[in-house]
């Protein structure tokens, strides 16, 4: 029993930490498209800094060494091919601390489980939106084909000729759901991964071999484009930072004649290189 025998208002902490904190780490986790790491990696950050060093996948070309075993001697002796690394190879991804509080009365009935829920989607909205508002900072497309998948196939397109080889995941914003479906609603495009529920239930098909989802935060106000319809982008493009994971804590306040629960989680997010993405707007 969560609440404690000897006070007929009381709570027993200890009873009470188990089901809310498996609650809270596995709803962030189950209702965030981008908490699992497989469309956005994450990167790890040991406690006690307060940002992240991640490496930029950036382009290099392979050189030809000249003079090679031909017995012929070098045209500057002891120097070597030119460097080929790209001009910024890090970047660095500085943590916000995202926090959501609620407060468990002492009155009876409570379903610790639903108050887990509630924060640990609290937390999965807070990084979902700060996922989508770096995904405004991509490679800006405007809307100029006959229709969404034309334009879907022109970004893809775009991407693989800047060079990109690795997978391609696409981000579908609300506002153009419907008109998506319309075009790309077959069995033809079905078929995909899911890591997490949200994943699940936002798969809205599979398209020239891009995994598309729907998100709810993918909007105007978050990336502050105009008309916002989709993002198409790979998993260098972009990278989110964590200490740790989602963190849940409790303490007795009498003030509140309850338990104050708080869940918090220590997350970045930042663009590594935009032209591994491109984002579509119709701002026309």
């Amino acid at each position: 029993m969560a609440y404690a025998n000897e006070y007929g208002s009381g709570i027993n902490l200890d009873a009470l930490m188990v089901p809310v904190q498996s609650a809270t780490v596995y709803a962030a986790q189950e209702t965030s498209l981008y908490l699992p790491g497989l469309l956005v990696p994450t990167q790890q950050v040991p406690a006690g800094s307060a940002s992240a060093q991640v490496a930029v996948m950036g382009q290099v070309t392979a050189t030809t060494v000249t003079n090679n075993g031909d017995g012929t001697q070098e045209t500057d002796p002891g120097v070597d091919f030119p460097n080929q690394l790209p001009a910024n190879t890090k970047k660095t991804i500085d943590l916000d601390l995202l926090a959501s509080r609620t407060v468990i009365r002492d009155l009876g009935g409570a379903d610790f489980n639903d108050f887990g829920r509630i924060l640990g989607n609290s937390i999965a909205k807070a990084v979902d939106t700060r996922v989508s508002v770096k995904l405004g900072s991509l490679t800006a497309q405007e809307y100029t084909e006959a229709n969404l998948l034309n334009e879907m196939f022109k970004a893809i397109g775009a991407i693989r000729a800047a060079g990109e080889t690795g997978a391609l995941n696409c981000v579908v914003s609300a506002a153009a759901y419907a008109g998506f479906m319309t075009i790309i609603g077959s069995s033809a495009y079905a078929g995909g991964d899911t890591q997490n529920q949200a994943m699940r239930s936002g798969f809205i098909g599979n398209v020239a071999g891009v995994p598309c989802y729907v998100s709810a935060y993918l909007t105007d106000a978050n990336t502050g484009l105009t008309n916002t319809k989709f993002a198409v982008f790979s998993a260098d493009a972009m990278r989110m930072a964590m200490q740790g994971g989602v963190k849940v804590e409790f303490e007795r306040r009498a003030a509140a004649v309850g338990t104050d629960i708080v869940a918090s989680a220590a997350f970045g997010v930042d663009v590594l290189d935009a032209t591994r993405g491109i984002i579509v707007q119709n701002a026309a």
